[in-house]
């Protein structure tokens, strides 16, 4: 399935938004508040993510996005870089058991050749193994960055067709869409990032042209379901025009 764009069709929406993306931002802060290790953030992290599949799954999302690593990150200290990656490892050994028990199918989206082998045999068996769940497909960006995912994207297209380096002008949002990392899912419907901070930070940022954005102060490995409801239900409150006026969603077609 080719990816739909919010900015040439206006999408069916509904109060559950059926694709979530969240950037789990806190677990550094989350630690040094505790007077612990950065390290021991990112492990309380992944019952965080535990606990987030579960409730989007419970909840009828479709799609959750899980921003892990970002191709940004390997400038943060080679120490904490070094348990990201044991983390992922340990993760995806451990938990992809769970996985198929709950329906979800796994997709990792990134870079991934910059990972060591034994991760990418890990990757690769882990999205194997849930290929045909459907109750939830949760992808896990890693080493991704969203004008990485762009720049892929044309290089892609461009090999397939060079006829378009002479025809700019054929160029256009449909020839593109299927060329993107996360071509099999709908945009967004609602972003969500912890911690405090207001940014996007590279993430999806063709994705995430009409999606309502969420900010929360709550570190990511204090989010659980109450949170995702608070998320759901600020959500639910939005007018979502795509382009149209108020009038327009009240003035039946």
């Amino acid at each position: 399935m080719s990816q739909i764009s919010s900015t040439r069709t206006i999408p069916v929406t509904g109060r559950i938004p059926r694709h979530v993306a969240i950037i789990m931002d806190g677990n550094g802060r989350w630690a040094t508040q505790r007077k612990l290790p950065r390290t021991a953030g990112h492990v309380r992290g992944v019952q965080a993510v535990r606990r987030a599949v579960e409730a989007c799954g419970h909840r009828g999302v479709e799609y959750l996005t899980l921003f892990a690593f970002s191709s940004e990150n390997w400038r943060r200290p080679a120490q904490e870089v070094s348990l990201l990656m044991r983390l992922f490892v340990r993760t995806l050994e451990r938990e992809v058991d769970k996985l198929v028990a709950q329906g979800v199918r796994l997709r990792i989206v990134g870079d991934l050749g910059a990972f060591d082998a034994k991760l990418r045999r890990l990757i690769d068996e882990a999205e194997q193994r849930t290929e045909q769940q459907s109750t939830l497909t949760l992808t896990i960006a890693a080493n991704y960055g969203g004008r990485w995912d762009i720049l892929q994207a044309m290089q892609a297209l461009l090999k397939a067709h060079p006829e378009m380096a002479e025809h700019p002008e054929q160029l256009d949002e449909d020839a593109l869409n299927p060329w993107l990392a996360m071509a099999y899912a709908p945009e967004p419907d609602l972003f969500i990032r912890t911690g405090g901070e207001q940014r996007i930070s590279n993430f999806l940022i063709w994705q995430l042209a009409y999606t309502e954005l969420y900010f929360t102060d709550c570190y990511w490995p204090d989010f659980g379901a109450a949170q995702i409801d608070q998320a759901f239900a600020w959500y639910a409150d939005r007018e979502r025009r795509f382009g149209r006026t108020s009038e327009q969603l009240r003035t039946p077609t």
